[in-house]
């Protein structure tokens, strides 16, 4: 890490670590309920759009994409703001694009609303880090992090279907007003907590860039592109497989969000507790994990109480986030703003490729259960990148904790 990163580490009491991590979080809980609604509502909007499953998938994936393009972009333009401002902008933002969501009169102005409210996304969880980061010592970051990231696993337990069970009780666009409403609260709460610090140093967009463009880099966001986009390929049709193939009343379907939330939340915790102990090998062991989960999946379908363990399995997986997100800022250098963004563009990029791969293969007849088996190839591509990052690190690039230290030492 760098000192700009660790500058403010010892300024602040524990108990206002926890509120701007509190007010962190909830940011992560307005943007993974907006990112996660349409799963659990995608029967719903299919009929009242008048359009296919598979074509409201692409509604999630116009999302993904706005992330993918907002990331690096906003973090390059955000570069030189405070990051308080910053994160006020960003969710100020957000909550613009789900209230316009809210409002869409149809199917393409909807797809448009979805990508701009995406922009913002990677930037808040980018800058949010960064943050989180530099109120602890250095070996305690990836726990920081994990915390400011289960506003995004509580979304999945408690804001997903919750937003689901409104969407279901009157419109799903009472979704996106909960969701736009959420982002209003995470710009008071960061306005009242995350104090102003003057000597903040400045990040400098050329530098970023500079330092952006290395391998190690490019491979941890491929890794992130890749491997995990085989969880939103079951999770996208997670609903409509449910319906049509477990046989079960949409009542159901909140039950198996919750489930799947409480997978988030013990992936979330465990990633950022192996990463603490394993360092970049964690990555490779959460794969592994990640593909027999995957595998196993079509084979839960059968049943309800399968499905809820399933569901839980699968939510796990998000393990991999806090790992990648501290592996990058260990060898982003002098481009941690953009680094820390661009992880989320990954995430995004598998948030469009998981959708879009399923809706394939449920179009060509394979089946709801196929996305199983389609999200553990996705995770073996993952692995294989993984595998040539961790050969190119061993071969004589620097250890992630000579890094480490090498940071420790700059603050």
């Amino acid at each position: 890490m760098t000192a700009s990163t660790d500058s403010v580490s010892h300024n602040h009491s524990k108990g206002t670590v926890l509120l701007i991590e509190f007010a962190l979080a909830m940011g992560g809980f307005a943007i993974g309920t907006g990112e996660f609604t349409i799963m659990g509502l995608m029967p719903n909007m299919a009929q009242d759009l008048a359009i296919t499953e598979p074509q409201v998938g692409h509604v999630i994936s116009a999302y993904a994409l706005g992330v993918v393009v907002g990331a690096p972009l906003l973090a390059i333009i955000g570069a030189r703001f405070m990051r308080r401002k910053l994160l006020i902008a960003l969710m100020g933002f957000f909550a613009l694009g789900n209230l316009a969501s809210a409002l869409a009169p149809g199917y393409e102005s909807l797809m448009i609303y979805r990508f701009i409210a995406g922009l913002p996304h990677g930037a808040y969880f980018g800058v949010a880090a960064l943050v989180a980061a530099s109120l602890v010592p250095v070996n305690q970051r990836a726990k920081a992090v994990s915390r400011v990231m289960l506003g995004l696993t509580f979304a999945m337990l408690v804001g997903n279907p919750l937003a689901t069970w409104l969407g279901q009780l009157m419109d799903w666009r009472y979704a996106f007003g909960f969701v736009g409403s959420i982002a209003v609260l995470t710009m008071l709460l960061v306005f009242l907590f995350l104090p102003v610090n003057k000597d903040e140093p400045r990040s400098n967009p050329i530098k970023e860039l500079k330092s952006f463009n290395r391998p190690q880099v490019w491979l941890a966001l491929a890794i992130g592109s890749i491997g995990f986009a085989g969880m939103f390929c079951v999770f996208s049709y997670l609903a409509p497989t449910l319906l049509e193939v477990t046989k079960v009343s949409k009542g159901w379907i909140p039950f198996a969000l919750a489930a799947f939330g409480m997978g988030g939340i013990v992936g979330n915790l465990a990633g950022g507790w192996l990463f603490d102990r394993l360092k970049f090998k964690a990555v490779g062991w959460i794969l592994i994990w990640s593909t027999a989960v995957l595998m196993l999946y079509p084979l839960a379908s059968g049943a309800i109480w399968s499905m809820l363990i399933a569901s839980f399995a699968i939510g796990t997986m998000v393990a991999l986030a806090t790992p990648l997100q501290t592996h990058l800022m260990d060898i982003a250098g002098d481009a941690q703003t953009l680094a820390a963004a661009s992880n989320h563009a990954a995430f995004n990029i598998a948030n469009a490729l998981g959708p879009w791969l399923g809706g394939i293969a449920i179009t060509a007849g394979l089946g709801w259960t196929s996305t199983g088996y389609v999200g553990a190839a996705m995770a073996v591509a993952g692995l294989l990148v993984f595998l040539i990052a961790w050969k190119q690190q061993r071969g004589g690039q620097q250890p992630e904790e000579s890094m480490s230290v090498a940071g420790e030492q700059r603050a």
